[in-house]
């Protein structure tokens, strides 16, 4: 991230360049040994290089020594899962060296003997450790002792569960807090003040950086604005054509569109690139998936977790494919580490709400429902899957409140008012279900939408029959011609439309009552403006 952001700025005179750090008394004894143990580092014979390394005394061999320690552990914890991936059995093997560091790391931090390196390795192991409040205290530590250190940042993140949780922390005061307040707004779905923060750094001479535009797209992605994030990610391609980084999150867009071509051809590029890295074999997972290959796709998520087994959006991916192939205890596993990853990943509780839904355990999903909203309030697919649990659990006032909440903040799939209407039959509140149909009729002709729209015959259906019941034959006869229009309703409309003409031979007049709801001006005219009314006082609207 730091080079891409210096890459960005303009370059410095050559008198402003600062000169490189001096080297200690300690650096220059251990100067061979830490080269040697680099060199075993950089080959990943992390045993070897500690073993180079036992005797040093300066901060950097002594970091290196240490995470050549920690990355050992790691590696055979690994090797011994390397075959057996699946997500009953990963997680269930550990890495034998973090004690010993955290009694060793603890000691020489309470002599106030650790660098901010060192620091944030005791963070890390801490966290692996799951000793997550000390992890946050030694994290921010490190932010202090070395504020240019991105990785002590992230790992902070990850532990951050609210706002008013960042808000306590005394983090340092230097340019780089304003990178992570902005990542910070972004994971706690505070996407309007990280757009802002962003927009300020931009102002502030990172207009060029491929950093700060993949953010950007990321909170776009977040809040489904699924145009500007493609929009984005396509010029980040551009600026950027190699970047695999953040390309699986472009691939989740592109599958979400059904754009096939384009996300082969992001596949086929990404595998002529880097055919081994987590964010490649997201991909591939994404478009076997949207090709139905769901096993294909499975394996290819399994890879990136063998690649990585912290990858977020692996675990949560995995997790929808084994639903798609109906292994919910597979599922289930997938989705808790994706949450063991991060607890601020909606889709992992969502995910894990729609497997116990399956699984016919509605209490199960309630809590998982909870959860994921709790992180998205304002997303109406987990306020729809919170009133479905609740109707099920026959808590029907809960049910209208999550309906209507859904409705409210913008019903993406356009079911909560339908919801919400049948539900109003079922309990025999006629005029309520009737105004439902009539405000969903409403957005759907001023949206301009076509009139196939999956549910309108039945909302027209309803709305047929009640005014005829009412004896508004004018309106009735309306809703029965527009049944017409539909393969489904359509006979159910000549035969209304039959009554009413026999209604109307007998010199049966239709009712003035102005208190019954009327749908005929909406259904004539799409630019009629929707009124929002609250669920508990429908009928004292008129649209």
């Amino acid at each position: 991230m730091a080079s891409e952001l210096a890459f960005s700025l303009d370059p410095l005179p050559l008198n402003e360049i600062p000169p490189a750090p001096e080297l200690t008394e300690e650096d220059a004894r251990d100067l061979d040994a830490l080269c040697l143990a680099k060199s075993y580092f950089d080959l990943k014979e992390y045993d070897r290089a500690a073993y180079f390394l036992r005797g040093c005394r300066s901060q950097k061999a002594y970091f290196l020594y240490m995470y050549s320690r920690y990355l050992s552990g790691e590696k055979k914890k690994d090797d011994e899962t390397v075959d057996s991936l699946g997500p009953l059995e990963k997680g269930q093997v550990r890495n034998e060296a973090l004690r010993e560091l955290r009694v060793e790391l603890s000691k020489k931090h309470s002599a106030g003997e650790l660098d901010g390196f060192a620091l944030y390795l005791y963070g890390v192991v801490l966290r692996k450790l799951d000793l997550l409040k000390e992890a946050v205290e030694i994290f921010v530590a490190a932010t202090h002792a070395l504020p240019l250190h991105w990785g002590s940042w992230l790992e902070l993140c990850n532990l951050i569960t609210n706002i008013e949780m960042l808000k306590s922390l005394s983090l340092p005061e230097c340019w780089v807090r304003d990178f992570f307040m902005a990542h910070m707004f972004t994971e706690l779905q505070m996407i309007k003040e990280a757009l802002q923060k962003y927009q300020s750094l931009m102002e502030a001479g990172f207009a060029k950086s491929t950093y700060i535009i993949s953010q950007i797209a990321v909170a776009y992605h977040n809040i489904r604005d699924i145009d500007q994030a493609l929009y984005l990610f396509n010029e980040l391609r551009e600026q950027d054509p190699f970047r695999i980084e953040n390309m699986d999150t472009f691939s989740n867009l592109l599958y979400v569109r059904s754009m096939k071509p384009e996300l082969s051809y992001l596949a086929h590029n990404l595998v002529e690139i880097d055919k081994y890295r987590v964010e490649t074999c997201c991909v591939i997972g994404n478009y076997y998936s949207l090709r139905s290959q769901h096993e294909k796709a499975a394996l290819y998520f399994q890879r990136a977790l063998k690649l990585n087994p912290r990858c977020l959006g692996a675990w949560t991916l995995m997790g929808h494919e084994y639903m798609e192939m109906k292994n919910t205890s597979a599922a289930i596993q997938a989705y808790r580490h994706a949450i063991e990853v991060n607890k601020r990943d909606y889709r992992a509780w969502y995910g894990l709400g729609q497997t116990y839904e399956i699984l016919k355990m509605p209490f199960y999903s309630l809590y998982y429902y909870r959860k994921a909203h709790q992180l998205r309030p304002n997303d109406s697919r987990m306020l729809v899957a919170l009133g479905e649990c609740y109707e099920k659990l026959s808590q029907q006032v809960e049910a209208k409140k999550c309906y209507w909440r859904a409705y409210s903040v913008g019903d993406v799939e356009r079911m909560a008012l339908l919801k919400l209407a049948k539900l109003h039959e079922q309990l025999n509140e006629f005029d309520d279900a009737a105004q439902c149909y009539i405000i969903y009729i409403q957005d759907i002709f001023s949206c301009g939408e076509q009139l196939e729209h999956a549910e309108v015959s039945t909302a027209l259906r309803y709305l047929g029959q009640y005014y005829f019941k009412n004896k508004l034959y004018d309106e009735a006869s309306l809703c029965a011609q527009r049944c017409c229009d539909y393969n489904d309703a359509r006979e159910e409309g000549k035969a209304l439309l039959r009554q009413i003409s026999a209604v109307r031979e007998q010199g049966e007049p239709s009712s003035t009552d102005l208190s019954v709801p009327c749908v005929f001006n909406p259904l004539s005219n799409n630019t009629t403006p929707v009124r929002r009314v609250s669920p508990l006082d429908l009928s004292s609207v008129t649209p």
